[in-house]
């Protein structure tokens, strides 16, 4: 392993660590009680194997998720793509990162939230993230650049102070899941890092290119970095879920918190914070997940208005930016529970969606399959997983549905069919 390879890895490491991530392993480790260990290795292997298995698989095509999935079907490329822009920008994660950072740096210091303070908050937010947007320069880059160390830098202090503190603490082993390793799996969608893997693969892949230099192929370059990114972001993720599964809060305490509409993972962050070193040391974190926060909120609402405009070219880029920065600031004035509640039931279907078209691109690329049997399992899922999510009788009867994995026999079943499909249509030309 050379230098070059340890700097890829971390630069796809920066691309996946985003501060509003951090909020989902602490209250999953809290909830999951005596189960942490097979809750947190659901979420580790949704929130850091599929988006770094994506990156690899993105690797052998050329052109990216774009090219690849427009040769099963464009339509198909086109929707799924669109869904994936409008899930990780304006929808859910550009207002969750403005209402992540209401919740780490605001309501602290004022005891509990209200419309105004988070309106003047948000408001202040989203009008920097426009006018960056609206002109973006590498300045915002750079300053990404400098924060993701420093907020990885906060956050290792944070948990090895930590692990001093609670290190003798005993849990509430009384808590427990009734799946503990599903529920994790899917809390692990939370973070959207998949969802990311499709849209800015062709990003990262063209960056390793530019790094490599052609000291080596592109493939064995990413899935070098991939394994440094993932083991990183494993580590991460384990170790303030550990936190939060050590912290000792009281029912009261949690219920307090839900009364004033503080979300629970950021309250133990805060909380760990303000233990291990005080005020200040709670008010730089703050600051540091905020400027992380706004920086991912600009790259995002570029990323989105971008790939709209290449797509419906005759709407300008400004007018994107403009909508889907005043979307993101009206939905996160709902507050971060409610974001993260509406978005549930969109990552329940996207997800599953996303899983199949990456395991059918990945199984291409080894033993190359019809487009038929690519395309069929994508669109089985789809019809699925929407009817899952809306409740209808039939797919709750399924055995997998207990696990959110009824999708599962219809992707197998799809694929099986569109093979076969296209082998009698073969053998009739």
């Amino acid at each position: 392993m050379n230098k070059n390879t340890l700097i890829v890895g971390f630069m796809l490491f920066a691309v996946f660590f985003g501060a509003g991530n951090l909020i989902f392993p602490p209250k999953l480790g809290f909830d999951s009680g005596i189960d942490f260990w097979t809750s947190i290795s659901g979420f580790v292997l949704t929130g850091v194997g599929l988006p770094l298995i994506a990156t690899i698989v993105a690797a052998r095509y050329e052109g990216g998720y774009k090219k690849a999935l427009e040769n099963i079907h464009p339509l198909i490329s086109l929707l799924l793509l669109s869904a994936i822009y409008l899930t990780i920008g304006p929808f859910f994660a550009i207002p969750r990162t403005g209402a992540t950072a209401y919740d780490m740096a605001v309501i602290p210091f004022i005891g509990e939230a209200s419309s105004l303070s988070l309106f003047i908050f948000t408001m202040i937010y989203f009008a920097i993230t426009l006018w960056v947007s609206l002109n973006p320069t590498k300045m915002v880059d750079r300053i990404g650049s400098i924060l993701t160390p420093v907020l990885l830098i906060s956050i290792i202090a944070l948990v090895i102070r930590s692990v001093t503190l609670f290190a003798g603490v005993e849990s509430i082993e009384s808590k427990t899941m009734e799946t503990p390793f599903f529920s994790g799996f899917i809390e692990g969608y939370q973070t959207m890092d998949a969802l990311a893997a499709f849209a800015f693969s062709v990003l990262v892949i063209n960056g390793i290119r530019a790094k490599s230099k052609g000291e080596i192929s592109i493939v064995k370059q990413t899935t070098a970095a991939a394994f440094i990114a993932a083991l990183s972001l494993a580590i991460i993720y384990i170790a303030i879920g550990w936190i939060g599964y050590k912290m000792p809060l009281s029912a009261e305490t949690v219920a307090d918190v839900a009364a004033k509409g503080q979300n629970l993972g950021t309250f133990i962050l805060n909380n760990a914070a303000l233990q291990s070193f005080g005020e200040l040391g709670r008010s730089l974190l703050g600051l540091i997940v905020t400027l992380a926060c706004l920086t991912t909120a600009i790259g995002l609402v570029v990323a989105t208005s971008s790939y709209f405009n290449s797509v419906f070219p005759r709407i300008p880029y400004k007018a994107y930016a403009v909508l889907f920065t005043l979307i993101g600031f009206g939905l996160a004035n709902q507050g971060l529970n409610a974001v993260i509640s509406k978005s549930v039931p969109v990552l329940l279907v996207l997800y599953p969606i996303s899983m199949t078209a990456l395991s059918v691109l990945l199984v291409n690329c080894f033993f190359p399959i019809p487009r038929l049997a690519q395309g069929l399992p994508i669109i089985l899922v789809t019809v699925v997983s929407i009817a899952s999510v809306a409740g209808v009788e039939l797919i709750n009867q399924l055995p997998l549905k207990a696990y959110s994995m009824e999708w599962l026999p219809f992707a197998l079943a799809g694929f099986v069919l569109g093979y076969v499909l296209q082998m009698f249509s073969s053998k009739e030309k």
